[in-house]
């Protein structure tokens, strides 16, 4: 069961069983409030992969609309006041109506307009959230290095036999996202599962899969494109 710690009070809160209404609130458009859209889609994917309903609300600019949109975030509807219990994702002092809250610090960029969108997606979810970002070209060149190396890795494994998720791993993916949504957690596991040779290729092509549906990285890109 995914636990928050509300950003109001400090106090954690378990999201239970039951539809959810998760709101991003964005009054601007540029980096601090596209890593509020980032933060909502994730947790939108979290509580879904637990099996909650989930209805995403935010009112972005067509600007800022744009950018989600380049980042493979999920299209908003408009809010539904009493429809669901209310999560809340607000920029740093930003304000929300009353309900739990997830704050998200600053990003700052990026400077290298030309970045791909799914680097920068990756270098916004490496940081926790409550730690500022800057997308500056040293983060996105390290965030785009380690999805090319990931891509190239997946399409590799996946030509061998299919093999389950080691539960443990399984079991500390989940710990990871459920505890917070501590996304650079769920990274690091990553990293771990792709240099242990423990763990059958194909066991990790399924780890990587299933990450990915939180993650939104489209891992499996580069399938049947090598010889």
């Amino acid at each position: 069961m995914l636990r928050i710690i509300d950003a109001r009070n400090g106090e954690p809160t378990h999201v239970r069983p039951g539809l959810v209404r998760v709101h991003a609130h964005v009054t601007r458009a540029d980096a601090s409030a596209l890593r509020v859209l980032l933060t909502a889609d994730v947790l939108a994917r979290a509580l879904e992969l637990g099996g909650t309903p989930v209805v995403t609300v935010a009112a972005p600019s067509a600007a800022l609309r744009e950018q989600a949109d380049a980042l493979g975030i999920r299209p908003a509807e408009p809010d539904a006041p009493g429809l669901g219990r209310a999560l809340h994702v607000v920029g740093a002092k930003d304000t929300a109506p009353d309900g739990v809250r997830l704050e998200v610090a600053t990003a700052t960029g990026p400077a290298d307009t030309a970045a791909p969108p799914s680097a920068v997606r990756l270098a916004l979810l490496a940081r926790p959230r409550r730690h500022p970002v800057v997308l500056d070209q040293a983060a996105l060149a390290a965030a785009q290095d380690t999805l090319e190396r990931w891509r190239r890795a997946v399409a590799g494994w996946a030509v061998h036999p299919s093999r389950p998720i080691p539960e443990q791993v399984r079991h500390e993916l989940r710990a990871a996202w459920e505890d917070d949504l501590d996304v650079p957690a769920v990274l690091e596991v990553l990293e771990r599962v792709e240099g242990d040779d423990d763990v059958p290729e194909g066991a990790r092509f399924e780890t990587y899969a299933y990450a990915d549906r939180l993650l939104g990285l489209d891992l499996a890109r580069e399938i049947g494109t090598r010889a």
